[in-house]
């Protein structure tokens, strides 16, 4: 696990609890790219978002992490085997794997022992995905607050490596045959507090936190409040996804 950058650990049960599911449409898509679905590899599957998405598409789902705190608040499935590993070494077999996939978590990694990894454990013909999404935006005047908030109040706690989500992985090095893929979109109806909940498993936000000693989302959600309305009316809110998928 040398190098290993654990920003996620100390909010595990939140990170579970609060961050939005991909879409159903994205798993079908991927698997329709594979000659076979015996097995796909989630990697870097935090709570097991992704893997549980997977599980509809694979006979067997291997979701991995370094973090053991991160599995260890997953959420069950049947179809998905949660393990501690390092991306670099998944202790997969060789040429075992028909879909390698990546959500929001490829630029935490060593790239080129990461890719090494994926190349050995890849059937010939094999795919894989790297995908992430940025700041949710706000509709209407309450995106300005946000976007305040996401740049200037927690902006400086963010890691270097989150110029890479800023830039949508378009400067990462993806050295495979690449497939371009339809535009996919987180969707949620989401209340103010809900949307509160999430904000709080920013790593930035938790940097701040103890940077600074107070928390910086109680003065946000004040300034959202009036905007919102009734705090408890859900509102439509969406995060477009980027991605890169390429066949080894």
């Amino acid at each position: 696990m040398t190098g290993f950058k654990d920003h996620f650990s100390s909010g595990s049960a939140g990170y579970a609890a609060y961050r939005p599911d991909y879409p159903a449409t994205l798993f079908a898509w991927l698997s329709s790219l594979c000659a076979e679905r015996c097995l796909a590899w989630d990697c870097a599957t935090g709570s097991g978002q992704a893997a549980r998405g997977l599980a509809a598409h694979f006979a067997r789902v291997v979701a991995s992490d370094a973090s053991a705190e991160q599995i260890r608040h997953a959420l069950p499935h049947p179809g998905v085997d949660y393990r501690v590993a390092a991306a670099e070494a998944s202790g997969l077999a060789e040429r075992s794997v028909d879909l390698v996939t990546v959500a929001q978590a490829a630029h935490w990694f060593d790239l080129p022992r990461f890719y090494a990894e994926l190349a050995r454990v890849l059937k010939p013909g094999g795919v894989a995905a790297l995908w992430g999404y940025g700041r949710i935006v706000l509709p209407g005047a309450m995106d300005a607050p946000l976007r305040r908030f996401y740049a200037e109040t927690v902006g400086p706690y963010w890691p270097a490596e989150r110029a890479l989500i800023d830039d949508a992985y378009r400067s990462l090095d993806f050295p495979f045959a690449e497939i371009p893929p339809p535009a996919f979109a987180i969707e949620v109806a989401w209340t103010l507090p809900r949307l509160i909940d999430y904000l709080s498993t920013w790593s930035a936000v938790k940097r701040c936190r103890t940077a600074r000693g107070c928390d910086p989302l109680p003065a946000l959600n004040a300034e959202l409040a009036p905007l919102w309305g009734d705090a408890d009316a859900a509102a439509a809110l969406q995060w477009p996804l980027f991605l890169r998928v390429g066949r080894v």
